[in-house]
């Protein structure tokens, strides 16, 4: 049981997925509207989750070669041979995305379900298959799928657009590729050896930690906004002490580029999100109510 249990976490990739679905909440939190019953938010979490499950395991299943040749990577399901890549894979994928993508309509509604079918096409699809293995634009286009996460709450709870939602999109957006350059500057010689075009293998030291640091303070800056428009205290020490932390932790990497610094930026990055999403539940408008027949 417990075997499964971990095959399953690795294959759908719930780590992220449940950041992810983390993001959902903030975004139905941060949206001003009717407010949504706790087991339709639950249920739209668990429909993000399915969806960027699906999106995860392909991910997996169509870079099982490449993920052979990192040692990161090369104990994942598929590149390990522990699940052998028949095509009933791919077809059982698009299964677990159709039925999240169907009750992501029944509990957010249409242009909330749209949301999550673009956040998993973009990481299926735009980051996996087109982009990854060709531009070092990947992991900018790819950051679209977390942002469409929070835009899939909001959407929930009122679907015209909203000032917070859209900042934490924003932020979201900025968010994502100085957290995978981190990671890729850490592990840089297994994603050289794999041949993904990351920015930190393909350009020199002073560009991509300049795009770090760009990318952080900008996002910790921004981050600061939704306090113009409702957010309060308790966000803005969240949103204040992630985003400095994070860019701290930036800086200290473009100042001395090495493993060590790029693991500092990227375990930042992880503590950044959290205090936002966090910060955003409990802080803002929390358009949710206890439960609902």
């Amino acid at each position: 049981m417990l075997g499964a249990l971990k095959l399953a976490v690795s294959l759908l990739k719930l780590r992220i997925g449940i950041a992810i679905a983390a993001s959902t909440v903030a975004g139905a939190a941060a949206a001003r509207g009717a407010p949504l019953p706790a087991n339709r938010m639950l249920l739209l979490a668990l429909a993000v989750l399915g969806a960027s499950g699906a999106a995860g395991a392909f991910n997996h299943y169509y870079e099982r070669d490449l993920d052979r040749r990192m040692t990161r990577t090369q104990a994942r399901p598929f590149a390990s041979g522990v699940l052998r890549a028949w095509p009933i894979w791919p077809a059982s994928f698009a299964v677990l995305a159709a039925l999240s993508l169907a009750l992501a309509y029944a509990t957010g509604g249409m242009l909330s379900a749209t949301y999550v079918f673009l956040g998993g096409f973009v990481y299926g699809v735009v980051y996996t298959v087109w982009l990854k293995r060709r531009t070092s634009w990947n992991i900018v286009v790819g950051g679209l799928a977390g942002s469409f996460a929070v835009l899939a709450g909001a959407a929930a709870v009122d679907p015209a657009p909203q000032v917070v939602p859209v900042v934490l999109a924003v932020v979201l957006f900025l968010w994502t590729p100085p957290h995978f350059w981190s990671l890729a500057a850490a592990r840089r010689d297994d994603y050289a050896r794999a041949g993904f075009p990351m920015l930190p293998v393909i350009v020199p030291e002073r560009a991509w930690t300049s795009a770090i640091l760009a990318h952080t303070a900008t996002l910790a800056l921004l981050s600061l906004v939704p306090l113009w428009h409702g957010m309060g205290l308790v966000y803005g020490v969240a949103a204040a002490t992630g985003g400095a932390f994070f860019t701290w932790r930036s800086w200290q990497l473009y100042r001395a580029p090495a493993p060590a610094t790029a693991m500092g930026s990227f375990t930042a990055s992880l503590v950044h999100l959290t205090l936002l999403t966090t910060g955003v539940v409990v802080d803002g408008p929390f358009k949710v109510v206890p439960w609902a027949a």
